[in-house]
């Protein structure tokens, strides 16, 4: 049964091109693909960057004031089954922030914004 988002997290809706993150440079970030992070409107969603690919579960929060969501998500990462945990949070219109953590790893802080006609991002 797929689960619906509350109207108030639809702003994040969609598909946002990461365009920095933590300890990382943009060729860095788009090494497979552009960098993105996804949501879906039934509570879902996927994330690409550098050389791994995720999909979350999310649930919507309220982020200092500000729409997001909170999510958990399993993956691949350089060929290796990875999961974690992360957040997004809206900033404003055309911003989001959030952090990804690999469960036993790393985590990066991230800003991502709607993707651009040069993005050609693939899903």
């Amino acid at each position: 049964m797929a689960r619906r988002v509350p109207k108030s997290v639809v702003p994040l809706t969609g598909r946002w091109r990461i365009v920095e993150m933590s300890g990382r440079d943009r060729d860095a970030i788009d090494l497979v693909e552009p960098g993105f992070i996804e949501f879906a409107g039934d509570g879902r969603g996927q994330f690409g960057f550098i050389a791994g690919r995720g999909w979350l579960d999310c649930r919507p929060v309220e982020q200092d004031g500000r729409v997001g969501v909170e999510f958990t998500w399993e993956g691949i990462d350089d060929g290796d089954q990875v999961s974690g945990r992360g957040w997004a949070s809206l900033v404003d219109g055309e911003t989001i922030e959030g952090r990804v953590f690999f469960h036993l790893g790393d985590d990066s802080s991230f800003r991502a914004k709607p993707p651009t006609a040069d993005d050609r991002v693939d899903g």
